[in-house]
């Protein structure tokens, strides 16, 4: 591993990965007998760092803030940066399978402030959108769903229509999830997947069918 990593950085030494394991900056796994296993994944962590350090001359605060929101699933910053919510959320092209919700990325964690720059709404939106409980925080932070509603009810804006006018959709989706719990309790499994897609084709469908008529 040290090897690898002084191809690119002549001057690093086993004190300088020690330092910056005890800075928290990478840990890697230990074996029974206590030595350290670097994956490639903590190589690419420390090619980080040190790239970071060397090139933008960032202090190891900032780099520990980055790669805790990296570690949320936010995309690496551009030089001169902040990591940032991924430009393009995955979505199904069609109408969603159990494979689009198992997949889907509910891993993204995003603080307040991320998920508005994200989204691109005001404070007051997103204000209006969680008195309406449109978009809640899980725990702490705010997943990619997230995203994607508050991006929805800017454009519904556009047309005049207001978080308050959305209910319905939040009332709806209760109830469909009200249902399936029905069906799948005592415990969610794939099951439970393959009934949320097909609860949602249901709710385009009739959608479909009733804007047609």
């Amino acid at each position: 591993m040290l090897q690898l990593l002084q191809t690119e950085f002549a001057d690093v030494t086993i004190s300088k990965i020690r330092f910056l394991e005890a800075e928290g900056l990478v840990t890697p796994a230990r074996t029974a007998s206590g030595y350290r296993k670097f994956s490639a994944a903590d190589l690419e962590r420390l090619r980080y760092v040190l790239t970071s350090q060397r090139d933008q001359y960032l202090p190891l605060k900032v780099i520990k803030e980055h790669l805790g929101a990296m570690d949320r699933g936010l995309r690496p910053p551009a030089p001169g940066g902040r990591p940032a919510a991924p430009e393009h959320l995955p979505q199904p092209a069609g109408l969603p399978d159990a494979e689009d919700f198992s997949t889907y990325g509910t891993e993204l964690k995003l603080t307040r402030e991320e998920l508005r720059a994200a989204a691109d709404i005001s404070a007051e939106l997103l204000e209006q959108l969680e008195s309406h409980n449109l978009v809640v925080a899980r725990g702490n932070h705010y997943d990619g769903d997230a995203i994607l509603i508050a991006k929805a009810a800017a454009e519904f804006a556009q047309y005049g229509v207001e978080p308050r006018h959305l209910r319905p959709f939040r009332a709806a989706a209760d109830r469909e999830v009200g249902l399936i719990e029905q069906v799948v309790q005592p415990r969610r499994d794939d099951k439970t997947l393959e009934l949320a897609a097909l609860a949602v084709r249901l709710h385009a469908a009739l959608v479909r069918s009733r804007l047609t008529r």
